[in-house]
């Protein structure tokens, strides 16, 4: 599965769309969800919480491992999937789409140290 050009990427494997409004998504990389395994449970901050650019804000549960979280992004959590929480299957079949696991509106700039789609996967190749 390739990684869309539109999402920016961290060096933790997840993933941030493009910035509406202030808010924007986050999820973990298709990479990610392949070197978890199936995954069974899914810890997401709460709406209200801040999170912090680089710090843990939940975790995976695989039938492998247990993964952290981490937040891409310093902001408040806006909307979590509800979704993912039941079918936590979800990060596994549709890790862009259905998959996704909050929204956050930014506090301030984006990292500078996020990947685009190109360095991610020579990131992940290297």
């Amino acid at each position: 599965m390739s990684n869309p050009v539109e999402l920016r990427y961290s060096k933790e494997h997840e993933w941030l769309s493009a910035v509406e409004d202030g808010v924007a998504t986050v999820g973990i990389t298709a990479y990610a969800a392949d070197a978890l395994g199936d995954v069974v449970y899914v810890q997401l901050p709460e709406v209200g919480d801040t999170v912090s650019a680089g710090e843990t804000c939940g975790e995976l549960e695989s039938t492998k491992s247990v993964s952290d979280l981490y937040s891409p992004v310093t902001g408040e959590v806006t909307e979590v999937n509800a979704a993912v929480v039941d079918d936590p299957a979800l990060v596994n079949s549709a890790p862009f789409e259905g998959g996704w696991l909050f929204k956050v509106r930014i506090d301030g700039e984006l990292p500078g140290d996020l990947l685009d789609a190109d360095g991610y996967a020579a990131f992940t190749q290297g």
